[in-house]
């Protein structure tokens, strides 16, 4: 197994196709390039769903006072 010196390592982002641009260094020759560990920038599914729900539980109780609030301002007017 290759040992790897820690100050050998880089991040590096891919562009919307995956490519990942090394520098004119590495041209001409032969690379091998380990994936480490990959983050998204996108949430998960579980966290979409969390959020929905909380904006329609939100959503939901600010329509309830919404509608005690109008109900409140038509009857002032009534008076």
């Amino acid at each position: 197994m290759t040992k790897v010196d820690a100050r050998d390592l880089r991040t590096n982002e891919t562009d919307d196709r995956g490519r990942i641009y090394l520098g004119t260094e590495y041209a001409n020759k032969r690379v091998t390039v380990a994936v480490v560990e990959v983050e998204s920038d996108h949430p998960n599914e579980d966290e979409l769903a969390a959020a929905y729900r909380e904006a329609s539980e939100s959503a939901e109780e600010f329509a309830e006072e919404w509608d005690g609030a109008s109900d409140e301002a038509w009857d002032g007017l009534d008076k």
